[in-house]
């Protein structure tokens, strides 16, 4: 499988969000609701895109990235760890990427004029992500493992900010664009290969 960015992530930024996520569990708030107010968050931060404050937008994104671990992080930490608690999450985490790519697609359009090419790169992207995301929760909830892959939400949302702060929106979406089918067909020839084994094993 290899190295991979999002573990390493995690590890560095735990000692740091961790006391935060604490704090918002000691005011009451439990993991689904920090989950919940994520996502009124990248709809807030999606929403200030598409008023045309792409710098604003960008800082905020990098403001909410790491501060989307909170939840879970409050969860194992607590043990409130749900099987609804993931699944909340996972979907949580698909409206909030749709809400971006949105404000970022009427930020493109009302203020940038923006044709057809950028708008084919806007859904590519969003298609991509929501299908690299999909590929994992499937071959998950069929037994596999399936983290492969160099789009994951992490990486996108790092790129996203990237485009916004400085500037560079289509650049990122035609990387964005070729990488997440990429990453979801990797994905899909993973768990193929997992399946292979169990069923050699079983042989």
């Amino acid at each position: 499988m290899g190295w991979s960015f999002t573990p390493w992530l995690r590890r560095v930024t735990r000692p740091f969000l961790l006391p935060i996520a604490r704090g918002l569990g000691k005011l009451g708030l439990s993991p689904n609701a920090i989950t919940l107010l994520g996502l009124l968050a990248y709809g807030a931060t999606g929403l200030v895109l598409a008023l045309g404050y792409r710098f604003s937008a960008g800082v905020m994104l990098v403001i909410l990235g790491p501060l989307d671990a909170l939840d879970g992080l409050l969860a194992r930490d607590t043990g409130q760890v749900s099987k609804f608690g993931a699944f909340l999450d996972s979907n949580v985490d698909r409206f909030a990427e749709f809400f971006l790519f949105l404000g970022l697609l009427y930020y493109l359009f009302h203020f940038r004029h923006a044709g057809f090419k950028e708008a084919a790169l806007v859904l590519t992207s969003m298609t991509g992500s929501l299908l690299v995301s999909y590929a994992r929760a499937r071959a998950e909830a069929l037994g596999f493992t399936c983290t492969v892959g160099l789009m994951t939400r992490v990486e996108r949302l790092i790129l996203f900010g990237v485009a916004l702060l400085f500037d560079l929106i289509v650049p990122v979406l035609w990387v964005l664009a070729i990488l997440t089918p990429i990453t979801a067909i990797h994905r899909i020839i993973h768990v193929y290969g997992e399946y292979k084994k169990q069923n050699t094993l079983k042989d």
